[in-house]
């Protein structure tokens, strides 16, 4: 009789079935001789990315249907009618691919695509009110322009009205990355909001929006973290998706905080970047949490090619640096468990004990 390992308990979890405290239950019931499947350690993130290959088959499917819509709807209607049409599109299609085959990758491209659909569709719209036929500025947005010629002010209501559209999508179908979509056009919200309200604010001043917008998008991700810390419910994968929001605008605004001119890198800068992008790394490290180094990646690797050329090594640049970067990751994979355990010892309990717990694999 086949027996019910931890990913199928895991899974009941995720769809609501049974309850974690249930599914530890069930666990404890398996007295037999033979040797029940580890438990999946929570020191790996896991996401329910592809449920099977059917999950990529249907998702070429869904783009090239979708495209092929939205150009018949641009050809016919013009651009704005074409996203929103697109955005509707993809809400119609979740209702069958999403709400009733449960499809993993299927329901997060359709979410993204209507997300994307639903903010260029209303950004397009809202800014006929604001630029005239032969796309020249009305005299009343003297202010800097935002998508489609308009001002930030329409580009952060059609955020959002796109935070709104979200929130529904989510009240029907329960997509984990749908909160983080949600999250991304709030911030374009108050981003565009800036804009209108401080138009000569400095670069860095607006670097600083955006690094409010991340702490907050990166204590949201936290809470949904702490509340699951054995990671076996869909707020981790709410989380995971936060979290991979959160570490590109921490990473991008710190980092252009420190950029005088991002064209010209110096190497004081370079050794700020490396400085910051190590800080980062300790942090992933402690809540098991690898987004933020790959967010860094791209800046880590400028900072190395600046550090080979002012070293002389004009000519080996792009292999070296990639020789670095290739290596630190290799390395940090590997020490992935024991990093966490030394990083886990200097830190205070009050820390760490909602955080995902240790593996027993960490020697």
């Amino acid at each position: 009789m086949p027996m019910i390992t931890n990913d199928m308990l895991a899974r009941g979890v995720a769809d609501g079935i049974i309850t974690a405290e249930q599914a530890e239950r069930l666990r404890a019931l398996d007295n037999s001789s033979e040797p029940l499947d580890l438990p999946s350690s929570p020191d790996d993130e896991q996401l329910r990315f592809v449920s099977g290959f059917s999950d990529v088959f249907v998702t070429l499917g869904l783009a090239m249907f979708v495209g092929a819509v939205g150009y018949f709807i641009d050809r016919s209607y013009g651009g704005a009618a074409m996203w929103i049409g697109v955005a509707v599109i993809t809400w119609l299609l979740a209702e069958f691919f999403t709400r009733k085959r449960r499809m993993a990758l299927p329901s997060i491209v359709l979410l993204i695509g209507f997300a994307a659909a639903a903010f260029i569709g209303l950004d397009a719209l809202l800014a006929g009110l604001f630029v005239d036929h032969g796309g020249r500025q009305t005299p009343s947005t003297a202010i800097p322009l935002g998508i489609d010629g308009a001002p930030p002010t329409v580009m952060a209501v059609a955020a959002l009205l796109t935070v709104l559209l979200t929130a529904a999508h989510y009240w029907r179908f329960r997509v984990p990355i749908t909160i983080a979509a949600g999250c991304a056009a709030l911030t374009i919200a108050v981003v565009g909001l800036a804009y209108s309200l401080i138009p000569q604010l400095a670069s860095v001043g607006y670097a600083a929006v955006i690094f409010v917008c991340s702490l907050a998008v990166f204590a949201l991700a936290m809470r949904f973290d702490m509340s699951d810390p054995e990671r076996l419910t869909r707020r981790t994968d709410i989380a995971f998706w936060l979290h991979l929001l959160a570490a590109p605008l921490i990473v991008h605004s710190l980092i252009r905080g420190l950029l005088v001119d991002p064209t010209r890198l110096d190497p004081a800068s370079a050794v700020a970047i490396m400085v910051v992008f190590l800080a980062l790394s300790l942090v992933a490290v402690l809540i098991d949490r690898r987004a933020m180094l790959v967010s860094g990646l791209a800046y880590t690797g400028y900072a190395f090619a600046t550090l080979f050329r002012a070293a002389g090594f004009s000519d080996i640049t792009t292999p070296a640096t990639l020789l670095v970067l290739g290596a630190f990751v290799l390395l940090l994979s590997a020490g992935w468990r024991p990093l966490r355990a030394a990083v886990w010892r200097v830190t205070p309990s009050v820390l760490t004990r909602r955080l995902p717990r240790l593996s027993v694999q960490t020697t």
